[in-house]
């Protein structure tokens, strides 16, 4: 999108908040007690700044992704892909495979673009593929195709529990340079993608959050303030703290909104 587009986007994406290594940077926040231990959503946009250096960190449950925690992360090089986003401990503490690993063929190399990316999860379900799968995956609005699987069971209290949470980067290691906007979780929601955007003339764009189901953890992070980017506009009012984030981090480079 470039400055100047307004008129082709019905909802507006204003700002982003850039997230560095070089200042590991990230947001924080304690999670309470979950409004669903089986289900949840999430839906945000990323533009990468260089290819994937090593790990790279989007969202976690503090501690990484083994060893009880869970995590959204770019990796540089997995089973022969590269620069792929993957999703580690996939498993609950009611069953499952401890630091499961479920990804798709998808890499993300293009530096100058946005991309869309929605999850929806539920081990209510069966099975892991197609749109009813207990874990989906859309990129721009296409529904992924996962190369490897490890199906959950059990609980999600590895995604949502009352346990420290981060957005951006994670411990030293996990860490990398990208742009997040519009970053949404939903608690106990098993949100289709069509609820976060639409595609208009071939191109795929945001679509007015508003109305959705937030539950007990949800939030809805705009970074539309540049002195709080941890602001929650959801009315959860599940604000997180910023930890080497400034002013500057906010910017003007956003889906609908070119730098």
């Amino acid at each position: 999108a470039t400055a100047g587009g307004g008129a082709f986007y019905s909802y507006q994406i204003e700002q982003s908040c850039r997230f560095d290594e070089a200042d590991s940077s990230r947001l924080g926040r304690t999670f309470g007690t979950p409004s669903s231990t089986t289900a949840f959503t999430i839906s945000f946009w990323i533009k990468i700044s260089q290819p994937t250096p090593g790990y790279s960190q989007i969202f976690s449950k503090d501690n990484g992704y083994a060893g009880g925690g869970a995590s959204i992360v770019f990796e540089d090089s997995l089973s022969g892909y590269s620069d792929i986003m993957s999703m580690y401990g996939m498993a609950g503490s009611s069953g499952g495979n401890t630091g499961a690993n479920t990804y798709p063929a998808n890499a993300f190399r293009d530096t100058s673009s946005w991309y869309h990316i929605h999850y929806k999860a539920d081990t209510s379900k069966s099975g892991m593929s197609g749109n009813n799968a207990k874990v989906v995956m859309h990129i721009n609005g296409v529904l992924a195709v996962f190369v490897n699987t490890n199906e959950p069971s059990g609980d999600w209290t590895r995604f949502n529990d009352a346990n420290p949470h981060s957005i951006g980067n994670g411990a030293s290691g996990t860490q990398g340079d990208k742009y997040l906007a519009e970053f949404i979780f939903l608690d106990g929601q098993y949100e289709d993608y069509t609820s976060f955007g639409e595609t208009k003339n071939g191109v795929w764009i945001p679509k007015d959050p508003s109305g959705l189901t937030f539950g007990n953890n949800g939030f809805h992070l705009k970074f539309e303030n540049a002195s709080d980017l941890g602001n929650d506009s959801s009315g959860n009012n599940n604000d997180f703290t910023a930890s080497g984030l400034g002013a500057d981090h906010q910017v003007l480079d956003s889906p609908t909104f070119g730098s």
